[in-house]
């Protein structure tokens, strides 16, 4: 009987590894293999990034003022916090001339610490 028990188990074993296989998946929680970051996103087009520019040397802009309120403005996110080079497209010199320019601008209250406002 003992010997019957253990026949029925491998069986069992065989069915459950036959039945994965039939709904794709391996026993990874139905989570398949993407690569990358995940996120998603499959069959989507790929959207055209432009390539990032320095502002200050396009512009032919020597020295960033910090009496220049509109144009620092641009460098400063909602939340009130001095835009990263990556997300800019800067030279490291400009950036920090802007950094310099906006502290300077928010000590003497030209600009906000905080967010929009």
């Amino acid at each position: 009987m003992a010997d019957n028990d253990f026949e029925n188990k491998d069986r069992r074993d065989d069915d459950s590894d036959s039945r994965d296989s039939r709904d794709g998946r391996d026993g990874r929680d139905g989570r398949e293999s993407r690569g990358g970051r995940g996120g998603g996103g499959g069959d989507r087009r790929r959207f055209f990034r432009r390539k990032k520019v320095d502002f200050f040397s396009v512009n032919k802009i020597d020295d960033i003022n910090y009496k220049d309120v509109d144009t620092l403005r641009q460098f400063v996110g909602d939340g009130g916090k001095i835009l990263p080079r990556r997300h800019t497209g800067l030279s490291a010199q400009h950036q920090r001339m802007l950094k310099r320019a906006i502290k300077r601008a928010r000590n003497i209250a030209l600009l906000s610490f905080g967010g929009e406002g």
